[in-house]
């Protein structure tokens, strides 16, 4: 029986009007929380690099809230066999 690990990619879309930010997290299996931005400013750049290392998506959810300006969140959540 294969043991998976499993940890969380975040996406966060902040604009208001032209003015915009676009930050991701990346949520390990050991608890740990890692501002990942620098690394790639798209979430394939992200994916592709985690991919390398083993992980495989497993399911993508994005929440939109256009109320008040505009703020998108996009959730990847991986998993990879436990080493």
């Amino acid at each position: 029986m294969v043991a998976w690990e499993y940890a969380l990619l975040v996406r966060r879309y902040q604009g208001q009007g032209r003015n915009f930010t676009v930050t991701f997290v990346w949520y390990g299996p050991d608890g740990s929380r890692t501002d990942v931005t620098a690394y790639g400013d798209t979430a394939i750049a992200h994916l592709n690099r985690v991919g390398r290392e083993g992980w495989e998506l497993v399911s993508a959810v994005e929440d939109v809230n256009n109320v008040q300006g505009s703020t998108e969140v996009h959730r990847y959540h991986l998993k990879r066999p436990l080493r």
